[in-house]
């Protein structure tokens, strides 16, 4: 990998329905069907580096940070929610698919809160890739599952870190010192721990501290809203081909989101794959065996070789 983010070919912006603007970034336009990939709760595109770049040998991609993430302007609270978000998905969608080739394929990769808007939008606004990935969506079962408790309370606890987790810092350094010595990033690969340092802060002017690039508050309401959004869609309601890969349900001591993965696909008739050794942040993880389940789902469908 190059020891920087590498420059685009292009840049442009989406609006999004409500007037939101999101910066998305094209490279090796034309070169291969397009993968349009962005990331979970709290993070930003350009600590998924590990995972993505390799992918620019044989594909388009189209990255994006969600809405209050990474390179994006902050907007706030309105249109925080799993509503609008999924939203997003679609008026991104369209406007990548507007600047690909005639016949161009788009696939879409997502993680984790992005993965649940990707899904709420594939499942109830009829969206359509000519594939979707969902690495890892935190998918809380219904109250009456054996698996609710477990994620009610992955979730809750995540709220309570997110509203005090430290949201000032004198420099990014600072940032990746933080994650460097956290429990939480211990299965990173050393360079997501420093892409993702960099690319979840900003320089705020009026202060010249670094902040949170999403708002901490902002984050802890996405945790919260997960038990409310009341989404665990059987298969038969995507209309475009899709697959879920999830953390490792049978390491010991991981988070819960491996096992309702798992649950999910099994009782729902997802193609599904878990990802052995690996928490919910599998693509900074182990970005090569993530990167072959995709690509191993791309191959059944004829989209790459």
């Amino acid at each position: 990998m190059t020891a920087a983010t590498p420059a685009p070919a292009e840049s442009f912006v989406a609006k999004m329905t409500d007037g939101v603007e999101i910066l998305v970034r094209r490279f090796n336009i034309g070169k291969g069907p397009c993968l349009a990939i962005t990331h979970g709760n709290g993070f930003a595109i350009d600590g998924y580096r590990c995972f993505w770049e390799p992918l620019l040998e044989r594909f388009e991609l189209a990255l994006f940070d969600m809405r209050n993430h990474g390179r994006n302007r902050p907007t706030g609270a309105d249109g925080h929610d799993y509503l609008q978000l999924a939203r997003d998905v679609g008026s991104l969608q369209a406007a990548i698919k507007s600047r690909l080739s005639p016949g161009q394929k788009l696939v879409g990769v997502f993680h984790s809160f992005a993965a649940r808007s990707a899904m709420k939008h594939a499942t109830e606004m009829a969206g359509i890739w000519d594939a979707l990935l969902l690495f890892d969506p935190p998918n809380v079962p219904p109250r009456t599952h054996r698996l609710y408790e477990a994620m009610r309370g992955f979730e809750l606890k995540l709220v309570d870190w997110a509203c005090k987790r430290p949201d000032t810092f004198t420099s990014a350094d600072e940032m990746v010192k933080n994650y460097r010595e956290s429990r939480g990033s211990s299965r990173w690969v050393p360079q997501a721990v420093e892409d993702m340092g960099r690319a979840v802060v900003r320089r705020d002017e009026s202060s010249g501290n670094w902040v949170l690039t999403c708002q901490r508050e902002l984050e802890a309401s996405i945790y919260l809203a997960a038990l409310t959004i009341h989404l665990w869609p059987h298969a038969s309601k995507y209309r475009c081909p899709f697959k879920l890969i999830g953390a490792d349900p049978d390491l010991p001591g991981n988070v819960p989101t491996g096992v309702a993965n798992q649950a999910l696909a099994q009782e729902n008739g997802y193609v599904y794959e878990s990802i052995p050794g690996t928490g919910h942040l599998l693509q900074i993880e182990r970005p090569e065996e993530c990167r072959q389940a995709m690509l191993s789902f791309l191959r059944e469908l004829h989209i790459t070789s």
